[in-house]
């Protein structure tokens, strides 16, 4: 039965994502509509020679929109990259293919994704007026008792219900549909709008480079974290378990009653500092990880987690250690986040091979509205997923859930 609730919040919720997914594409589909009608009426006047001065302000105007597009299907899947700034001289314009492509996603977006946006508004407002049918059937004129899409005309309190049921499968199309229709609005983009082949090569540089920046950045702030736990922990212990010593050893002679507590402390101080030597060493290389596995070492996290959390893990053999230990802070960082911020009553870790990729993913049912810019840590997780040349994939929209999904390279 809660597993049952727990579904149907789910799909509610991302159904209200992709409700809010179609409205954020209505607004740059209209945009993409009237680059599109610009671009027409600029070519119709090239020939006769007049629309040639316009042609490199149509360009950039086109650049402008598809990388609000990019930008924006960035938030919800895989990232998009921009190109280059948008040329100006006739002869790159016409041999610029992401030029063509842009025009293409235009084209498209203008058209399919303007009716899928507005369709997706449609939608909740036909479950509120056939829903509520019954209701008010009778206060309007009899040529205006009609469902949604105007016929037949209702004449009686039976007919009335039947409309009201109607309501009920648009409510069935607004929570099955509405995601569905929302990836459809997308693809065009998703297709289109990615960087062209051509202009990989330089846009991976720039990215290895920003990568490498960040793991860098990563590394220097893991080896402050280190010194910090040492210094603040386990040296304040040591320091301790030091002056105990020398007060016992100056006790032993007047008050060995005193020097046998003193010697007590200082032992009890000396396995508190182990205790936070070997939380140290955990954190770097957890021993489960080097003994066991990686799907073990998910598993004690998850014992550990004050929310209750499903493990579903099918990852045969072993990647490399650098890979797992990465997988293994994203699943400590998450969970984290989980038990701290979230407000979630339950959350599901889970662990897939897929050829050469790891992929995992950390899903809980909290309030939702976490982000990079939150202090949560999701920053630190991206920087280190992206130093393997990994991916990070965040959805959470305000009231939940949140899905965190990460992509690295295992090896084949």
């Amino acid at each position: 039965m809660a597993a049952t609730r727990w579904e149907i919040r789910a799909r509610t919720r991302a159904a209200l994502d992709a409700f809010e997914r179609l409205v954020r594409g209505l607004g740059t589909a209209l945009l993409a509509l009237i680059v599109t009608v610009t671009a027409a009426v600029t070519a119709l006047a090239c020939l006769v020679g007049v629309g040639l001065i316009l042609v490199p302000f149509v360009v950039r105007l086109l650049r402008v929109v598809a990388d609000q597009e990019r930008e924006r299907l960035s938030r919800t899947g895989p990232e998009l990259l921009g190109h280059q700034p948008a040329p100006v001289r006739l002869r790159a314009i016409t041999a610029d293919r992401a030029v063509r492509r842009e025009l293409r996603w235009a084209a498209l977006h203008g058209t399919l994704g303007l009716l899928a946006g507005l369709l997706a508004l449609a939608l909740p407002l036909n479950v509120l007026r056939d829903g509520s049918f019954a209701l008010w059937w009778r206060l309007v004129p009899p040529e205006g008792a009609t469902p949604s899409f105007g016929y037949p005309v209702v004449h009686d309190q039976a007919g009335a219900s039947l409309v009201s049921l109607l309501g009920v499968v648009w409510l069935a199309l607004v929570v099955f549909g509405l995601p569905a229709l929302a990836r459809l609005q997308e693809a065009p983009g998703r297709r289109l709008l990615a960087p062209d082949p051509g202009a990989d090569l330089v846009l991976r540089v720039a990215e290895l480079t920003a990568t490498r920046a960040a793991a860098l950045d990563a590394h220097a702030a893991e080896l402050r974290r280190i010194e910090r736990a040492l210094h603040d922990g386990t040296q304040n212990r040591i320091v301790a378990v030091s002056v105990l010593l020398g007060a016992a050893r100056r006790a032993v002679a007047r008050d060995p009653a005193g020097a046998e507590d003193l010697l007590e402390r200082a032992q009890g101080a000396a396995e508190e500092a182990l205790a936070d030597l070997r939380a140290v060493v955990r954190t770097i290389l957890p021993p489960v990880l080097t003994d066991r596995s990686l799907t073990d070492a998910v598993r004690s996290l998850a014992a550990t987690c004050p929310v209750p959390v499903e493990v579903d893990a099918d990852v045969p053999g072993r990647c490399a250690a650098s890979v797992e230990a990465t997988a293994y802070f994203v699943v400590a960082e998450a969970l984290t986040n989980v038990a701290k911020h979230s407000g979630a009553e339950r959350a599901t870790v889970r662990l897939r091979r897929d050829r050469d990729r790891l992929l995992l993913s950390v899903t809980d049912d909290g309030h939702g509205g976490a982000g990079e810019g939150t202090g949560s840590g999701l920053l630190g997780i991206r920087r280190r997923a992206e130093a393997h040349d990994g991916s990070v994939d965040l959805s959470s929209p305000p009231g939940g859930p949140t899905r965190l999904e990460v992509s690295l390279p295992c090896g084949s």
